[in-house]
């Protein structure tokens, strides 16, 4: 498919923007790449040595110096497509001060895996009602994909999913290398809403496996899971879908059984008996399972769904039941 050339904002400056920013170089279609970095020392070191000093720092950026800032207007304002790559509690924080009308007629990609907490929404909703953008004019990034295996140039999958399919094929066009293979889908809910279960489902083996329980537990557990995947979008947006397919199922499975996955690995730490806000502490990434556990048990209220995973993990993160006592009650509910 061949579209005219593009100008890209990123925005965001952890390390699955910075793997963005990487995909963006390599591509091979002509565009414009404009990077929001917040701290004005680390643009300063990017511009000056070309990578990013805190995340993925072997990575090396291949726009000009000149279109790295500090000042998220300025990116925003050269953009046709803006990319949001910040943790979901931080999204609205670096959109202060960004009207509706800064965004008009742009298409907005979701690479954000998790849900803005005091709005309880999905970032495809919230960018629907806080900035009046159309739907057919948001995109989301699913998986299975991890950043560090980005920066080693790993063969990938990336699916772009946007009810409007013309703008998932642009998006993907745009990012798509040697080593990034992308999918497109309609299915913009279910991929989000996906992303974010998964690293519930994640947390969830990484308690598991603090606690000491072994592979096979570890299979069954995840078997469940994408049971409850599928109980959950079905009933929330339903639509025809196989939930196998690598934006749900490879994505559950890459974040629950990676050495990269941050949720996994926050997980852990609970399950050997760190309290939550240690755990939180000590990593220098957000896990977005955490934030992910007390919306989505939100959602399930109001909907009436049961899903047993996710409820153990609440219990655990936000009610202080003990991680051997909740996984020792789940145990009994799985098949």
């Amino acid at each position: 498919m061949n579209f005219t050339k593009q100008t890209i904002g990123v925005v965001g400056s952890g390390s699955w923007a910075t793997a963005m920013i990487k995909m963006l170089g390599d591509n091979r279609v002509e565009k414009s790449i404009f990077w929001w970095v917040r701290n004005k020392q680390t643009a300063d070191y990017i511009k000056d040595y070309k990578h990013n000093p805190n995340y993925l720092s072997a990575v090396s950026v291949k726009i000009p110096k000149r279109n790295i800032h500090t000042d998220i207007r300025t990116v925003i304002a050269h953009a046709d497509i803006v990319i949001l790559n910040t943790p979901a509690a931080f999204l609205k924080d670096a959109l202060k001060g960004i009207t509706p009308d800064m965004l008009k007629g742009k298409i907005i990609v979701s690479a954000i895996k998790g849900i803005v907490p005091d709005e309880n929404q999905i970032v495809g909703d919230f960018l629907q009602q806080q900035y009046a953008i159309p739907i057919d004019k948001i995109a989301v990034v699913g998986g299975p994909c991890h950043a560090e295996e980005v920066s080693l140039e790993k063969l990938s999958y990336l699916t772009i999913a946007s009810r409007d399919t013309h703008v998932a094929a642009l998006v993907a066009s745009l990012i798509e290398t040697r080593y990034i293979k992308t999918n497109v889908s309609d299915d913009i809910y279910g991929t989000e809403y996906a992303a974010i279960l998964k690293n519930i489902y994640a947390v969830a083996g990484g308690i598991c496996h603090g606690l000491g329980f072994g592979d096979n537990f570890q299979a069954v557990l995840i078997s469940n899971a994408i049971r409850e995947m599928a109980e959950f979008v079905n009933t929330v947006k339903p639509i025809d879908r196989d939930i196998k397919e690598s934006a749900y199922l490879g994505d559950l499975l890459v974040t629950a059984y990676s050495q990269f996955s941050r949720n996994r690995t926050f997980g852990n730490m609970v399950g050997k008996g760190y309290h939550v806000k240690s755990a939180q502490l000590e990593m220098n990434m957000v896990a977005e399972g955490y934030y992910a556990a007390y919306c989505i048990q939100k959602i399930c209220n109001v909907h009436h769904i049961e899903l047993p995973i996710c409820s153990a993990v609440y219990q655990i993160l936000y009610e202080n039941h003990s991680p051997a006592e909740a996984i020792s009650r789940l145990a009994e509910k799985l098949t």
